[in-house]
């Protein structure tokens, strides 16, 4: 009876601890727009309607596979045209990828208005380099 009641408790200690984890511990700010989780948010100047108009090219974040490094066009505190200028094309493999999820990243920067875009499946760490220098050049935006 002891023992049942030993592996009982033990059971829900592994089970409160499971449901308890956080699998994330990435608190970098972004801008608003969608929610996502495990992220911490702030205001974006391009949705409140305070960024500079001008072209801004965001720092280039490195990814497992290269550098990703995405330019803005600002107008009227919009952004109105979204290109990543640099992102990974050594290999075919990373050519066929990003042809597909580069373009689709753009367009969904459009729509959001802030570096809130959803991650592109099978294009894993080129959306995250996306969204870490889109941030970069929304903040120099607003400076």
């Amino acid at each position: 009876m002891r023992r049942i009641a030993i592996a009982a408790a033990a059971t829900v200690s592994v089970v409160v601890l499971l449901f308890s984890y956080r699998t994330s511990t990435d608190a970098t700010p972004v801008a608003t727009g969608r929610t996502q989780p495990s992220r911490t948010t702030s205001p974006s100047a391009a949705a409140t309607g305070t960024a500079a108009d001008g072209t801004f090219t965001g720092d280039a974040a490195d990814t497992r596979y290269g550098p990703v490094q995405v330019r803005i066009t600002v107008s009227g505190g919009r952004i109105t045209a979204a290109d990543a200028v640099e992102y990974p094309q050594e290999s075919g493999r990373d050519v066929r990828i990003n042809s597909a999820a580069v373009p689709e990243l753009n367009q969904e920067t459009l729509q959001a208005q802030s570096a809130q875009v959803d991650t592109v499946s099978g294009a894993t760490y080129t959306s995250e380099g996306y969204q870490q220098s889109l941030q970069s050049a929304i903040d120099q935006a607003h400076r």
